[in-house]
């Protein structure tokens, strides 16, 4: 709902008055060996465990909570009810913006600062013309097709 010049701004102002921040990733692998579901808890349970001060409840935004070892609670939509989440929700989104610009300056034929990492028919295009990249997700349909297209062969999709 923000802009990305709000949410740049937002961020330097929720990184110094925070009492401390982690972020949490999954990589590739793990999340086409794991799923998105399960790689997703796994980014937060390590967002959680980066943490320098153990919190005393964890408030996560959704329907499904990751295993940790303190008090936590799911809140659907609760990045739109709830400051800290909103705040967390900021750090995770221009956290990545900024990965998929360094990636963009890495792979600049796939236009990850424009599309964001989502299967905008411009980034289907880039696959169709250059293949995947070691940052695409094998296993995420739109992928997973250009392998099958690619090294004429059947790929398996996994669903999540």
């Amino acid at each position: 709902m923000l802009t990305a010049l709000a949410r740049d701004r937002l961020y330097d102002t929720i990184r110094e008055k925070a009492l401390c921040c982690a972020v949490g990733e999954a990589s590739v692998a793990e999340i086409d060996t794991l799923n998105i579901f399960h790689a997703t808890m796994l980014a937060m349970r390590r967002a959680v465990e980066g943490l320098r001060l153990k919190p005393v409840k964890v408030l996560v935004d959704g329907n499904r909570l990751p295993k940790l070892d303190v008090l936590s609670e799911a809140i659907v939509g609760g990045d739109a009810k709830v400051k800290s989440i909103s705040a967390a929700s900021i750090i995770a989104k221009v956290t990545r913006d900024r990965m998929l610009q360094q990636l963009h300056e890495e792979f600049p034929q796939y236009g990850f600062a424009a599309h964001k990492g989502y299967s905008t028919p411009e980034h289907l295009q880039a696959l169709r013309t250059h293949g995947p990249c070691v940052h695409h997700r094998r296993y995420f349909s739109p992928v997973a097709a250009t392998f099958a297209t690619e090294e004429g062969a059947t790929v398996t999709v996994q669903v999540a």
